[in-house]
């Protein structure tokens, strides 16, 4: 499934240091970062830390602390006599994930169901709807993506609560490139726009044990989709 070949330097072309606005680490960070969640870097890439520096511009030491950052995420993991490469889960790391996931979703909308207001469930029901527009229209995944993001931006405000916002944000970009397969799958982002339009329905009618069994529901299909399809995938298959 994951290549190890070296990605082009068009990869990292998005990536722009500049030396006032925030500090040099930081902006190499959030590219890099952005630059794998995105999937210019896809998982398996090697992250060759000479070809780091030539194309951003930027010192060993702060390439180093970078990529060590990123592997305290989970979205780079270092292999002896490799190096470091973008990180893929394991079948049964991505189970373990999306139980995880699960759990703190769960506890985000029964937050959110406590704690937002009517306005916030507006605002929530106008992601899925942006969402929609993006799976009727040109299926774009990395945007039909973002817009799911934002949909779980407005969930986790309306809870107000950092820490379960924190942990799951985490969690999420470790399992990004699943949530990208099973999307990717056809039939799949209509599916999730029905589910999610049932979840916002119940979060609105503040049945909070309605909707935390929609949104196990919701992540048990997205997982077993996702695992499926990187089976298919896989050369053992």
């Amino acid at each position: 499934m994951a290549s190890t070949e070296k990605e082009p330097a068009g990869a990292l072309s998005g990536i722009r240091v500049g030396r006032v606005a925030a500090p040099l680490r930081e902006q190499v960070l959030d590219g890099l970062r952005r630059a794998i969640l995105d999937f210019d870097l896809k998982p398996g890439a090697r992250l060759v830390e000479r070809e780091l520096m030539e194309q951003i511009g930027v010192s060993r030491t702060t390439i180093r602390e970078v990529l060590r950052e990123l592997a305290a995420e989970g979205l780079v993991v270092v292999i002896p006599q490799k190096g470091a490469v973008v990180h893929a889960p394991s079948p049964v790391e991505a189970q373990d994930l999306y139980a995880v996931r699960a759990a703190l979703e769960s506890l985000a909308v029964r937050r959110f169901i406590e704690r937002a207001s009517a306005a916030d469930v507006d605002a929530l029901r106008a992601t899925v709807d942006e969402m929609e527009a993006v799976a009727l229209g040109d299926r774009d995944i990395p945007a039909l993506l973002r817009a799911k993001d934002r949909f779980y931006d407005v969930l986790l405000e309306g809870a107000a609560s950092p820490t379960i916002q924190d942990i799951l944000g985490g969690v999420q970009a470790r399992v990004r490139l699943l949530r990208a397969t099973s999307l990717s799958q056809p039939g799949r982002p209509v599916r999730v726009i029905a589910e999610m339009r049932a979840l916002v329905a119940a979060i609105a009618a503040r049945d909070a044990g309605e909707a935390t069994g929609l949104c196990v529901a919701h992540l048990d299909n997205a997982s077993s989709t996702g695992l499926k399809a990187l089976a298919a995938e896989s050369p053992a298959s």
